[in-house]
């Protein structure tokens, strides 16, 4: 019999989040190890539990789901995020400027199969979180990665942008707070990575998921406001994080600018939407009910508060371990630290965080992973507890010592 084999559009996709780091750990627990999966922010293995609203009022609905939605969303759902960006100074956001989806994930595929041709290129921040990477190349675009900076607090590197637009440079992808460095931009870098887009005519998407998780005097700004009326933005944001419900699958696509000009991609992006029928319905009615209320991701992200105090912990405990540096995080769920290739002379990245795996039962993800273009990096998820953590980290720090 002939072999089947995968799709050619396959060749080019990776997500090593869940690559073969995770078949091994799954491996590994098959014959009766305990893994420690620092692998994917997801909250609630860790203890993390929704705001007991969003599961009253979800339940509450279920009687009402049961038929499609609309395939841009329910209304009220759609009309609370509209309210949430005009209460951001978006104020000419309406209820038609938006699209429910089955998390950002889905949206950020559905939006880059409306939008690229084959071979249109777009730029994607080196490190990225790597399904924009992935859909962009199964859409037939070209991803074409610009440096953060590690020594300027993994900032974009402007002029690297720059130098890397083409003609055929159609977008360009704005992960804010990062994922998976914790960068968190001013101002004047979200400005200037928007400017960047309005003198080169390129469409802005902006990943927004974390924007709620930020520390200290950080401060988050949507890249809609700076686009204004001259720059097309499509922010992508969700409930998955800050409201602890990643397997609701609840996210949601703002477009906002000069939409005018693009009402042949929107048409698509309708196409699109229509043809997968609608999101999940009863997860959809989560977001007025989330966005509406009490607001207890702020009791998480202050001095005390579990993110707080766990990301804060990682930052210094992988700064103790020698030849390990790492930059605080201003936001998110991650500390992305280097390695000293003068200390540690690693190769293949994967191969080392397999190892890693095998002799300490941790699983992290390794920084090629995140499309970072050296193999002296690692990600790892900071949702332990303060003991786990230290448990974790110290392992880590065991096994570097037999690097040196």
């Amino acid at each position: 019999m002939r072999q089947i084999r995968q799709s050619k559009k396959l060749h080019d996709v990776r997500y090593d989040v869940r690559g073969p780091i995770l078949v091994e750990a799954q491996r590994l627990e098959a014959e009766g190890h305990r893994i420690l999966k620092l692998n994917i922010g997801n909250p609630a293995p860790f203890g993390f539990e929704a705001p007991e609203a969003i599961l009253a009022d979800v339940t509450h609905h279920l009687a009402d789901s049961q038929g499609y939605s609309d395939s841009r969303g329910i209304f009220s759902a759609r009309t609370a995020v509209a309210q949430y960006y005009q209460q951001r100074g978006l104020r000419d956001t309406n209820v038609d400027d938006v699209f429910i989806g089955n998390g950002v994930s889905e949206l950020i595929s559905m939006v880059l199969q409306a939008f690229l041709d084959d071979g249109n290129e777009i730029l994607v921040p080196a490190p990225d979180y790597p399904l924009w990477t992935g859909a962009v190349t199964l859409s037939g675009g070209t991803p074409v990665h610009y440096l953060c900076d590690e020594a300027n607090g993994w900032n974009p590197d402007l002029a690297d942008i720059e130098a890397k637009i083409t003609e055929n440079t159609h977008g360009i992808v704005i992960i804010n707070p990062n994922n998976p460095t914790g960068a968190v931009y001013s101002k004047e870098v979200v400005d200037g990575l928007v400017d960047i887009a309005r003198r080169h005519d390129l469409v802005v998407f902006a990943d927004e998921i974390y924007e709620k998780i930020i520390f200290d005097d950080a401060v988050h700004h949507h890249a809609a406001a700076s686009g204004g009326a001259d720059v097309l933005v499509l922010t992508f944001s969700g409930l998955s994080k800050a409201y602890r419900v990643c397997g609701y699958r609840a996210g949601w696509v703002m477009i906002s600018g000069p939409q005018e000009v693009a009402t042949d991609f929107l048409e698509g992006l309708t196409l699109i939407a229509n043809m997968r029928m609608c999101s999940n319905v009863p997860a959809q009615h989560a977001i007025q009910t989330a966005l509406g209320g009490y607001q207890s991701i702020q009791e998480l992200i202050v001095p005390g508060g579990r993110f707080y105090e766990q990301s804060m912990l990682a930052h210094r405990l992988l700064n103790e371990i020698p030849g390990v540096s790492s930059v605080k995080p201003s936001g998110a769920l991650y500390c992305f630290p280097r390695l000293d290739p003068e200390v540690y002379a690693i190769d293949d990245d994967e191969a080392f965080v397999i190892d890693l795996l095998r002799a300490k039962k941790i699983l992290v993800t390794h920084g090629t992973g995140f499309n970072w273009p050296s193999p002296d990096h690692f990600r790892l998820v900071t949702l332990p507890d303060v003991a786990m953590l230290e448990e974790a980290i110290g392992r880590i720090a065991d096994f570097l010592a037999t690097r040196r």
